[in-house]
């Protein structure tokens, strides 16, 4: 986004106003935004704070539906890494309001654009609440749909288990260099080689209590099922 946009001005305004805990301040300012918004594109910008100032789920959805139709109209590559976070923010207003299967949809929509988010803090904040939305909402789905993108079961309980341990004794290097792999799983073959990349690194290292061990080399062998 072009900073020197005055709606963007207004928005970096009510963000501060948020952190601040002026939330009367903050919406008026993005309310502002919105009332000052030229074209689609600047309307999506607005919508999307909007949405965050909302006290109802349902008015929550109705803006993130706003955002997302504008960029729709949009079209072009000024909103293209804007639609993993729009698909993560229907997923998780649908999910607010019970509607599971909705939302699981909207996360797989978000899963299969994740690529198109910046690389960086932002492109891994994504990437984390894709798969946590599929993992909450996957038993609302049907047949294929129901495991697109999440850990399988077989993972699932082999690394649990592992990062229960780790957390207990406050291994914080083993954490660091899984938790990133596990947490933006979202079920690629290339998902699949991270975590399996980021399990191998801990077991080379051969630093991990004996039984540890032994339980990590249980998760490598269930991520090396295809």
């Amino acid at each position: 986004m072009d900073p020197e946009l005055p709606v963007v001005r207004l928005c970096v305004a009510g963000m501060q106003a948020e952190a601040e805990g002026r939330a009367d301040a903050a919406r008026a300012l993005f309310q502002q935004a919105w009332d000052d918004a030229r074209d689609d594109y600047e309307a999506c910008i607005t919508a999307h704070y909007l949405a965050r100032q909302q006290d109802s789920p349902e008015e929550t959805l109705r803006w993130n539906q706003e955002c997302l139709d504008r960029a729709d109209l949009v079209g072009d590559e000024r909103v293209r890494g804007f639609y993993p976070s729009l698909y993560v923010n229907m997923g998780n207003a649908y999910r607010e309001l019970g509607q599971l299967a909705f939302a699981h949809r909207y996360f797989t929509l978000a899963a299969e654009r994740a690529a198109d988010a910046p690389e960086g803090q932002y492109g891994d904040w994504n990437r984390f609440a894709i798969a946590e939305g599929l993992r909450d909402t996957a038993a609302a789905a049907d047949g294929e749909a129901a495991v697109r993108g999440g850990v399988d079961e077989g993972v699932e309980r082999a690394v649990r288990e592992l990062f229960a341990r780790w957390c207990e004794r406050g291994d914080l290097k083993a954490l660091g260099l899984t938790l990133p792999a596990y947490l933006g799983y979202l079920g690629t073959d290339e998902d699949r080689l991270r975590l399996r990349s980021a399990l191998h690194m801990v077991h080379a290292a051969r630093w991990l209590p004996a039984g540890e061990q032994a339980l990590l080399e249980q998760a490598l062998g269930a991520v090396a099922e295809p």
